[in-house]
Formats: C-alpha cells, structure tokens, sequence
C-alpha cells in the first residue's frame, strides 16, 4: 500500500501492435504464448472491476489517438494476437513514446487519482519495457507483480534475466498469471 492506495491495477504494456519492427519475428512467437494466460488475466481484473490501462507505444504516430492505434493493429498481420486482449469500454489508455511506462506520460497522476499502489505489469517486451516499468513503478513505490506466462520476450535468456532482477533488486512478485488476484 501506498500512502493508504490500496487498489490493484492491471497494466497492459505494448499489446496494440502492429509487429511492423526488426525483432517481431522473434517476439511473436513469445507473444503466442502469453495470449491464452493474459487474456484469463484479463478477465479476471474486468470481473474484480478492477482497472485495466493499457500503455502503448505511438508507433511514432504523433497526430493518432487510441482508437486509430487499435484499428491499425487490427487490420495488420498479426490481428489475432491482438483480438483477444483488445481494450474494453471500461479500459483506461495512456499513450506512451519511451520504453518505460512512466516517462513523461500522466501514469503516475492517473494511478494516484484512481487509489492505486499495486500495479500489475503485463504485455511485451520483458526484457525492455516491462522491466523499465517495473524499476520505474518500485522508485514509485507502488509494489509490483509480474505473471511470468503473461510476459513476451525477444530473447528468453534476457528475459528470464529481467524476471530475475525484478524480483531481486524491485522486490517485484513473479508468478503465474492464474495466482494474482485483484
């Protein structure tokens, strides 16, 4: 808890993509994976009503909003790792330009107005974004958890590094995606 916010949020970093990048050859394959748990994840949060903000890149789109962003990602190649985890009504959206969450976007100002001081990161890539966020959110101190099956990674061997440091320097909790509850 921080500063009496006790709230769970589940943040969904990077999963409105369109897989137009050097690494997505590599990364899809991980994100595959992490579709089924994430999306349980998901629907667990919406059912507990607890928030669900997705944080995304622009893609460099500087004049796009949300919804065009979606629709981009829809209409790609790789549609079907992005259907099932697709923001709802009720999904919070903060655009982002920067690995980590945090930098220079409203996060911190929005997890604040909403009571929040547990985050839940979720979404790609471990190794890069999820683990500048999670360093970003513990020097916050909000605490943080990581569902390990709900990760993608370019490079497994970099990510099971990230997990690693997580938990160790960030006192981030690592487990499955179907042990967090909201």
């Amino acid at each position: 808890m921080v500063d009496g916010r006790d709230r769970t949020a589940l943040i969904v970093i990077d999963m409105i993509n369109t897989y137009g990048h050097d690494d997505a050859d590599l990364l899809v394959p991980s994100v595959a994976k992490t579709i089924p748990a994430l999306s349980r994840l998901l629907e667990r949060a919406r059912s507990a009503e607890a928030p669900v903000i997705y944080v995304n890149d622009n893609f460099g789109e500087w004049r796009s909003h949300h919804g065009e962003l979606l629709d981009q990602a829809l209409a790609g190649p790789h549609a079907d790792l992005v259907e099932p985890v697709r923001p709802d009504d009720k999904s919070l959206f903060v655009v982002k330009v920067r690995h980590s969450i945090f930098y220079e976007t409203p996060l911190t100002y929005l997890l604040a107005q909403q009571d929040i001081g547990h985050v839940v990161l979720c979404g790609q890539v471990t190794e890069q974004c999820v683990l500048y966020s999670a360093l970003d959110a513990h020097i916050r101190h909000l605490r943080v958890t990581i569902p390990e099956d709900a990760v993608a990674h370019i490079h497994a061997d970099l990510a099971d590094a990230a997990l690693r440091m997580m938990r160790r320097n960030m006192d981030a909790d690592i487990r499955p995606a179907d042990e967090i509850t909201f």
